[in-house]
């Protein structure tokens, strides 16, 4: 069944003409917003841009085996979403699943609005929103960012290489104060319950990712991971062999059906393991 899509408010200010034309209290009345239905729950979203929009039309068939996943997470089951952006799969899991989750985002702008997501579907209650970033140290860093757009990804956390794990330090457009942790840490002080499920997806830097958690996901309460890897990349597969060894298993063909086939992210794919 396809969603129904809506747009409550969406005003586009194309030039400074008509800026000069709207007082600064309508300005700030601006608020555009888009909804969605699906299975008879109603999930809205903040759309203060066109990347943002583009994240609610795309939320079915971008990542079509990433919603099949969190399908399988049942009512009050823990999702930790590592890499949440604007919230697109949290606010799916919490309103669609009713599941528990712990949303972690480092980006300043789309963790303020995740949090803005979260409050427009009134989900406060089952829903954590956290600005810190995951990674193999704890450490008081920085994200690097090619530019400041909300919704946007591809930002690095401790040092400025892509999803490919190259340099980007000559395209750095921002660089933000940034926290992380390890998995392991957050869960070792009680900050962090161990998960039932878990999303990984940091544009590259998912093996930091769990090498920092390799503690907590030797326990079997975790059902299944989900992590946006290259298969091209020594240190990507390296994450499926830590996996693999700690009681983990995928399907290829599950693999190769997520596969992207074309553009820049060409043969990146979701990896689905299981226990």
């Amino acid at each position: 069944m396809l969603p129904f899509l809506y747009v409550t408010i969406f005003y586009c200010i194309r030039d400074l003409e008509n800026c000069m034309n709207i007082g600064l209290e309508e300005y700030q009345k601006l608020n555009p917003k888009c909804a969605l239905e699906f299975k008879g729950k109603k999930l809205s979203f903040q759309t203060p841009n066109l990347l943002t929009k583009w994240r609610v039309d795309t939320l079915f068939t971008k990542e079509p085996g990433t919603i099949e996943w969190l399908d399988k997470i049942g009512p009050k089951e823990i999702l930790l979403d590592v890499g949440a952006n604007v919230g697109m799969y949290t606010i799916y899991a919490a309103v669609v699943r009713e599941a528990t989750v712990y949303a972690l985002e480092p980006e300043a702008q789309n963790y303020s609005l995740l949090n803005k997501n979260i409050r427009l579907n009134q989900i406060d209650s089952t829903v954590g929103a956290y600005c810190i970033g995951l990674s193999n140290v704890d450490s008081f860093d920085y994200l690097f960012m090619g530019n400041m757009d909300a919704g946007d990804g591809n930002h690095a956390v401790g040092e400025p290489l892509n999803f490919e794990l190259q340099s980007f330090s000559e395209n750095i457009g921002f660089a933000q104060g940034c926290i992380t942790f390890k998995l392991d840490t957050l869960v070792e002080t009680n900050k962090l319950p161990i998960p039932d499920y878990i999303k990984i997806d940091v544009d590259g830097f998912e093996h930091k990712v769990i090498e920092g958690a390799k503690e907590t996901l030797k326990n079997k309460k975790i059902k299944s991971v989900i992590i946006e890897l290259n298969p091209h990349l020594p240190e990507h597969m390296g994450s499926v062999k830590i996996l693999e060894n700690l009681g983990f298993q995928f399907s290829q063909d599950q693999v190769e059906k997520a596969s992207r086939k074309e553009g820049p992210m060409k043969g990146m794919s979701e990896y689905v393991f299981r226990r």
